[in-house]
């Protein structure tokens, strides 16, 4: 909706589902209402962008990432994104998985409101949800992660960087490096953006082992990073206990909405929780039931949890390295 991209902020009653785009064919627009309809306020940030964010709840924005792997194409938008609008600043919730795309979205966020980037919240260290954050070093937020982000984050450094190199190459990855957070959350922490709260809370090992999930308590709306997958196969880099036992947990959350790490905008409890919660029941039945007949981890690559195949995108590229996951594991109960 390209035309309702030249107002300063949405009006009141905005559609939860209401669709922002800026354009170069949009930026063409907005010069003729200048001219034309003085009345019309541009944006502060008029930047031609590709990146498409929705409103999820008031003053809520998502950017939906593709299902698919890094490439030179898509620049690493393989993940969702979000920023929040309080009345004195906003604060980003994870930037997308290389620095052009990290200025994409910040240019979504100056389509949007002109108040400073105050947080740079990241909900885990993986490359898809990190490699943004040096787009927004001039503004001077603290970039804000689970305690243990840091160190996890900077012994992979190197291996993050050479393999999206690698997938996506050198020029899609342009102006990428390692922004460590700033400010870290061992427990709960709750950021003030003016007249609208969010609550940090710093979780167990589940899906990694530095997870951190955000609430705005203005309108329930909870992000959940890669805690919750649907359609884009989870991904196991912590313990397949661990996050079983955390889904028990979040899914009795009393929320309006949830954000999943990758899939739409937004979803509800409990359904949300539904499919990720079987696959990785599935993928620790199966393999603690080949623990028990004797059976090898190549044996269980090859048959652990394939009865999911179909339900998921990305599974071949992900699925034998989470029965990996899970076997290492579950070999010594």
């Amino acid at each position: 909706m390209a035309g309702n991209a030249f107002f300063a902020s949405p009006p009141p009653a905005t559609p939860r589902d209401r669709r922002f785009q800026v354009t170069r064919q949009a930026v063409l627009r907005g010069a003729l209402v200048l001219f034309t309809a003085p009345l019309f306020r541009l944006l502060p940030a008029l930047a031609a962008t590709r990146l498409e964010v929705s409103e999820v709840a008031p003053g809520i924005f998502v950017h939906q990432g593709r299902y698919e792997m890094q490439s030179p194409e898509n620049r690493g938008d393989m993940a969702n994104a979000g920023f929040i609008v309080g009345d004195e600043a906003v604060a980003v919730i994870d930037t997308l998985g290389s620095a052009g795309m990290g200025r994409e979205l910040r240019e979504a966020i100056r389509a949007v409101t002109d108040k400073p980037v105050r947080y740079v919240i990241n909900t885990h260290m993986h490359p898809d949800h990190v490699f943004g954050n040096a787009a927004f070093k001039d503004d001077n937020p603290a970039f804000v992660a689970h305690y243990k982000m840091a160190r996890g984050l900077a012994s992979r450094a190197d291996r993050y960087l050479a393999v999206n190199e690698r997938m996506m190459g050198k020029d899609a990855l342009a102006g990428t490096e390692i922004v460590l957070p700033t400010l870290a959350v061992e427990d709960r922490l709750t950021l003030d953006l003016g007249n609208r709260e969010l609550v940090l809370e710093a979780l167990p090992t589940a899906h990694t082992d530095n997870d951190l999930i955000v609430t705005d308590t203005k309108t329930g709306t909870l992000f959940l990073g890669d805690l919750l997958f649907s359609v884009h196969v989870p991904t196991l880099d912590g313990s397949i206990r661990g996050w079983l036992t955390l889904i028990d947990d979040l899914e009795e959350r009393q929320v309006a909405r949830v954000v999943p790490g990758h899939g739409p905008h937004a979803m509800e409890l409990p359904e949300a929780f539904g499919p990720e919660k079987r696959y990785l029941s599935t993928i620790a039945q199966d393999v603690q039931r080949l623990i028990r007949e004797g059976k090898t981890l190549e044996d269980a690559t090859k048959i652990a949890g394939f009865s999911e195949r179909d339900a998921w995108k990305l599974f071949d590229k992900y699925h034998v390295r989470n029965v990996s996951a899970a076997f290492a594991e579950l070999e010594w109960e």
